[in-house]
């Protein structure tokens, strides 16, 4: 059944130590164009636990965090959400009395992959708002989400009667803590993944090199576990604007390790495999280049010096992005980029996740015009596709506050799925591990159980 439109729905997101509530309001696809967003969102705030003594995430801690932050969260949501001028309300008490809401029309959720603890939290939260309100519940693959989210973007930009974009199929690369992917999205429920690491995610690599290179008392002076993030700062104190990065215009010069003035040289991942092979195979791989920085860090005689270090830093980080970067060029070689395949056209790559919002990786994506007038060139000089052919490829990133996980990308996939006719049954359980491809061995998004249609 078709529900009343514009619609709005409560979403949660707990997959690690963020408690994330969301309120989205949807217009109605069908109506004609107007000066009405397709997309609003009238409440959107993100609590992190604090897992700094622990030098990352501490299940205990962030579960309860989730146990302090969700039900505050939720109140706040739920008295911001619209007045009632349609369909189904309920009333919510404030401090001048009544006030008569507008009844979600479902409520959506964050159901896999990541901690369950954290996971269990939230959903069997939302199973309560569902049965309370008497609405359909969606369970949310969360990697599917930050595949969308520059959808949700476009929704909260574009006017009401337009069609979502970036129209599928596009690629992504999904970054973070705890994935990297290269995904051929084709349709809403199908991202076949192309590549993925063969160790640790770049966003756990990154870290650890963090922990390797920055001085002791910026990390035990910082209160932060998003180690990267103080890599990021450390590398460029004035912006990434400051770095005059260069794009290797051929594959030898992207392969070849760039001597640095203190004597040591990073080699770009999988390039030095005994049989050679590995350096040209759809994969990623950090941990190598982790250990190299570990043994430049441990093996000098001397304390690195601060230049040094920040030298270091700069190489770790431009090393990490270009291996992203190379998959990038392979896949859309291999899918022909802006070129039809089959009934396919890939013309869009979109990058997602916690490490999208690095500003350095932006930067070698979208331009190398970095001088004083990065913005007004990063859409001409997007400095290592266009080097190599691929300048007509669009790239999306998402702005960096829906990079990380977030209740709003929850929000957005939810409405794309409710509306494609998907609900998850109340029996629904929180999975630890949840493929986005359908061909993997758990079935991807419609694999898991639960699913039922409206």
């Amino acid at each position: 059944m078709t529900p009343i439109l514009p619609s709005s729905h409560i979403s949660l997101s707990n997959p690690s130590d963020d408690t994330s509530v969301a309120v989205l309001e949807t217009a109605n696809a069908e109506d004609p164009p107007s000066d009405q967003p397709a997309a609003k969102l009238h409440f959107h705030e993100k609590i992190t636990a604090d897992n700094a003594q622990y030098r990352g995430v501490h299940p205990m801690v962030a579960l309860e965090s989730h146990n302090k932050q969700l039900a505050p969260l939720i109140t706040r949501a739920i008295h911001a959400l619209p007045p009632s001028s349609h369909g189904s309300s309920f009333s919510v008490r404030s401090a001048n009395g009544s006030l008569l809401k507008q009844k979600p029309d479902f409520v959506s959720v964050t159901r896999g992959p990541g901690m369950l603890s954290s996971l269990t939290t939230g959903l069997n939260t939302a199973k309560g708002l569902a049965i309370a309100w008497q609405v359909p519940l969606l369970g949310v693959n969360h990697m599917q989400a930050h595949a969308l989210t520059p959808r949700l973007v476009h929704a909260l930009e574009s006017r009401s009667g337009e069609h979502p974009q970036p129209g599928l199929p596009f690629l992504s690369l999904l970054v973070s803590g705890g994935h990297t992917m290269l995904v051929h999205s084709k349709a809403l429920t199908h991202h076949a993944i192309l590549a993925t690491t063969l160790d640790v995610a770049i966003g756990d690599a990154i870290d650890k090199m963090a922990r390797q290179i920055l001085p002791a008392d910026i990390i035990q002076s910082s209160g932060e576990i998003m180690y990267g993030r103080l890599l990021e700062r450390f590398a460029f104190p004035n912006g990434s604007q400051e770095y005059e990065y260069v794009a290797p215009s051929t594959r030898a010069e992207e392969m070849s390790s760039k001597p640095s003035s203190w004597g040591w040289a990073l080699a770009p991942p999988l390039a030095k495999t005994r049989s050679g092979s590995r350096s040209k195979a759809l994969e990623f791989s950090f941990a190598g280049l982790g250990s190299a920085i570990e043994r430049v860090c441990q093996t000098r005689e001397t304390v690195l010096m601060l230049d040094e270090r920040v030298e270091l830093a700069r190489e770790a980080l431009r090393v990490a992005f270009e291996h992203l970067a190379s998959r990038v060029l392979m896949a859309l070689q291999q899918l022909g980029g802006g070129h039809c395949v089959g009934t396919e056209r890939i013309d869009t790559v979109v990058v997602s996740g916690g490490v999208a919002s690095n500003s350095f990786l932006r930067l070698m994506y979208v331009g190398a015009s970095i001088l004083k007038n990065y913005a007004a060139n990063c859409t001409r000089l997007r400095s290592f596709l266009d080097i190599r052919g691929f300048a007509h490829i669009r790239l999306i990133f998402p702005p960096p506050s829906l990079c990380t996980d977030n209740a709003a990308m929850i929000a957005w996939t939810g409405t794309e799925m409710y509306k494609a006719g998907f609900e998850s049954d109340l029996n629904c359980r929180a999975l630890r591990k949840w493929s986005i491809d359908p061909d993997a061995e758990d079935g991807g998004i419609l694999g898991a159980q639960s699913w039922k249609m409206k």
